[in-house]
């Protein structure tokens, strides 16, 4: 990679409008510019909101659709990554993310792991994604996840070995309480997780959260970057928006990975075949190497 300057586009979406929404994101993106950042990354379904239950058809768009022209124009001034309901092939609706740069789509990731317990409702509104793909950015390999995909320890491994090494994850976190002279509960805990994915894969983590209320969910904010050494480098606040800008180095990534050597000296095979040791097991599937009377093998 070479480093690059990234805006934290921290905002707070209107529910179920589109038009405003793009116009947060074509005003955040113009700011960026003009701070100089070359990125600017935005929260999990930015474009919509994210309460959306049977608006979800109403609002998902292909990711080609005219109403995006906006931000494919922004694009030729800064690279964009946002969230949004995309109409994907046999008319099936996704959590996506997409980054756009140079006035096209470089890279759509569709969200693998749909909550569906407590307040969320994903597994209802949305189809699954099924790839963890990484790609080549106009600065180098990357990665894109949403959210939940984050808390399933192989979507982050599966890109830093294929060669990402800057993983961007797009959230809707609400809140979950706060103690008196503490801060915001789920703040610390993306904290903790990103710190962990980003010292065991040594990549660079840049997280975005948005803020706001959305019938009676608030959420928390508090977008963060963490270095390939798991050092916090950035942090907007909890609660509101805001545009924070920061450099990633790829000198840090080099030192990270001299100094910790995890991804060179992962042992696939290891992975490979207890993964299929674990399939066997879980589904009750014979176990083909298994010596039988029928091969001659007493």
């Amino acid at each position: 990679m070479r480093d690059i300057r990234v805006a934290l586009g921290q905002i707070a979406p209107r529910l179920g409008d589109i038009e405003a929404n793009l116009e947060i994101h074509r005003r955040a993106a113009a700011e960026a510019a003009r701070d100089g950042a070359d990125l600017i990354a935005f929260p999990e379904l930015s474009l919509t909101g994210y309460q959306l239950a049977d608006l979800v058809p109403e609002l998902a768009v292909p990711v080609d659709d005219p109403r995006l022209a906006p931000l494919f124009e922004a694009s030729d001034e800064i690279d964009l990554v946002f969230g949004f309901v995309e109409e994907g092939p046999g008319h099936r609706f996704y959590n996506s993310a997409v980054y756009l740069s140079a006035g096209r789509v470089v890279h759509v990731h569709r969200k693998l792991y749909l909550p569906t317990y407590g307040m969320f409702q994903e597994g209802r509104e949305f189809a699954r994604g099924y790839r963890a793909k990484y790609f080549e950015s106009p600065w180098g390999p990357a990665g894109l996840l949403v959210c939940e995909d984050l808390w399933h320890m192989p979507c982050a491994w599966l890109l830093a070995h294929q060669g990402a090494e800057v993983i961007f994850v797009l959230s809707n976190g609400p809140t979950r309480g706060a103690t008196p002279g503490r801060e915001v509960t789920s703040v610390s805990v993306w904290r903790e997780l990103l710190q962990t994915t980003a010292r065991f894969q040594t990549t660079w983590m840049v997280y975005v959260n948005r803020t706001g209320c959305e019938d009676g969910v608030t959420f928390g904010g508090g977008s963060l970057v963490v270095d390939p050494f798991g050092r916090v480098v950035a942090e907007a606040p909890a609660l509101d928006e805001a545009l924070p800008l920061v450099d990633l180095k790829t000198e840090v990534l080099r030192r990270a990975r001299t100094v910790y050597p995890l991804l060179r000296d992962e042992n696939l095979e290891l992975v490979e075949g207890e993964l299929a040791r674990l399939r066997r097991l879980r589904y009750d599937l014979p176990d083909p190497t298994a010596a039988t009377e029928k091969d001659g093998v007493v």
